[in-house]
């Protein structure tokens, strides 16, 4: 199955579209309290950095236990909703293709949550962001990467067609398209009612954590520990998702450049 990218697709396209129904849609994580009380035990003294940073899910909460917390998002709709929340102007935002990991500074704690790592689209840039990412840490310092494990047998379905809500007068579907050849998912978020039909577009590039790890080690870091969830559980062979800690190694094998 080959891939067939869409040219409207951009890093910013998933943000400007969701950016309206973002925190409607999704809300508040289940485990929001325990990521932030995870991550912010690992920050320290900050500073902090969220690749990703959208509508401050995770960062404002984390700004609010005393941490210095910035934030890189390609979509300025996302950041404006951020900014638009008490306490949101207090945390910096810079736009940009978090890939580059364009800020200046180090940090204690760089940080990508809920599969976001996985919007990068190549391989590539996955690859890129570790190395910035590793050009960013201060001495002592994690990257936490926090996403799925991709599930074989869902992915060799090929296509898959969900309702995620029914209302009145709207319906909500979520259709994908798997390409395991290029691990890619290519996805619409679809808003059906009446009057008006609204499509938000999810392109990602999913990888394995073993894929991550070497992905680290290219860049002069090493995993230090990984946990199947937020609560510090165990990651298992019957885990659906991970939540990695990387640190600098001296048997990594730092990244030209």
């Amino acid at each position: 199955m080959g891939r067939r990218e869409s040219p409207d697709y951009d890093p910013a396209t998933y943000g400007d579209r969701m950016a309206e129904v973002y925190d409607e849609w999704f809300g508040t994580p289940a485990d929001a309290e325990e990521a932030v009380a995870f991550l912010g035990d690992l920050a320290g003294r900050g500073p902090a950095l969220e690749l990703g940073i959208g509508t401050g899910r995770v960062a404002l909460p984390l700004a609010e236990k005393g941490i210095e917390v910035h934030g890189i998002d390609a979509s300025e709709a996302m950041v404006e909703r951020l900014r638009a929340k008490p306490g949101g102007d207090g945390v910096p935002a810079s736009i940009g293709d978090f890939a580059d990991v364009g800020v200046e500074g180090r940090f204690s704690l760089v940080y990508v949550v809920f599969n976001t790592f996985f919007a990068l689209l190549t391989q590539e840039d996955q690859v890129r962001c570790f190395a910035n990412v590793e050009k960013r840490l201060d001495d002592g310092g994690v990257f936490v990467v926090e996403a799925f494990v991709p599930d074989p047998e869902r992915l060799a379905g090929g296509e898959v067609t969900q309702t995620k809500r029914v209302e009145v007068d709207r319906v909500f579907l979520e259709t994908s398209r798997y390409d395991p050849v290029h691990q890619r998912v290519y996805s619409q978020n679809i808003s059906m009612g009446e009057t008006e039909t609204k499509f938000y577009p999810v392109h990602i590039r999913y990888a394995w954590p073993s894929e991550l790890d070497l992905m680290a080690r290219l860049a002069g870091l090493r995993l230090r520990e990984r946990f199947g969830g937020w609560r510090w559980d165990p990651f298992t062979a019957s885990s659906q998702s991970h939540v990695s800690v990387y640190e600098r190694g001296s048997s990594a094998t730092p990244a030209d450049g």
